[in-house]
């Protein structure tokens, strides 16, 4: 049972408690120093995908952007309840896309179930079906034992598209706000406080943000 203490105790133990986070939040920005410094392997193999436009290619998922986060959400005969609950936990995408960055979700069901089921659940994160495509199977998130949760992320140069990062279970469960997803991409959040490679332009924090519907 937890203890009750007066109010100078409880600021304290506090206090106390705070270095500790302190510590673990500059251990944490170490990791993602880290992983902004990762190898990258080309995705040399062509996909296609089904969208609102008919089809589209894993570079067209970029939508020009220089970065693309994926979330590969489990929907092959039904859609994950555990999935669904990973994307309601997703802030506006603008802020995302601020950042020079995409953020798509990809499924195995064909696409007018995912049309369907976004209606239901009102998100407004594009949805797209791989439903014709080895794409699940080649990422990891169709295996022998059943689909797989996951997010990769994806950095383009030019036409070329190389995946930089992949995470899945605990992984995914400590994402939700456009910070953590940021933090998983080779440019970061592209502040001016991060420790990024030297190509990465940098601005200063908190500056770039703007109401969901300020952006240009």
């Amino acid at each position: 049972m937890r203890q009750i203490v007066n109010p100078a105790e409880w600021e304290s133990a506090i206090e106390a408690f705070r270095v500790k986070e302190k510590e673990q939040t500059r251990r944490q920005d170490k990791l993602n120093a880290e992983r902004r410094r990762l190898p990258m392997v080309e995705i040399e193999k062509t996909y296609e995908f089904t969208g609102p436009d008919g089809r589209v290619s894993l570079l067209d998922l970029f939508e020009g952007r220089r970065q693309l986060i994926l979330y590969h959400f489990m929907y092959a005969e039904s859609p994950c309840t555990g999935c669904s609950m990973v994307v309601d936990n997703i802030g506006h995408i603008a802020h995302i896309q601020a950042r020079n960055t995409s953020f798509v979700m990809v499924s195995r069901a064909p696409y007018p179930k995912l049309v369907a089921f976004k209606q239901r659940m009102g998100w407004d994160i594009p949805w797209y079906s791989s439903h014709d495509s080895d794409f699940n199977i080649d990422f990891n998130a169709t295996r022998e034992n059943g689909e797989m949760f996951a997010v990769s992320v994806f950095l383009r140069e030019g036409e070329k598209i190389y995946r930089t990062y992949y995470t899945t279970l605990r992984g995914v469960e400590y994402l939700g706000s456009i910070w953590s997803y940021l933090d998983l991409t080779p440019m970061g959040r592209q502040e001016l406080w991060e420790d990024s490679p030297e190509d990465v332009i940098q601005t200063p924090p908190y500056q770039w943000m703007r109401l969901h519907d300020g952006y240009n």
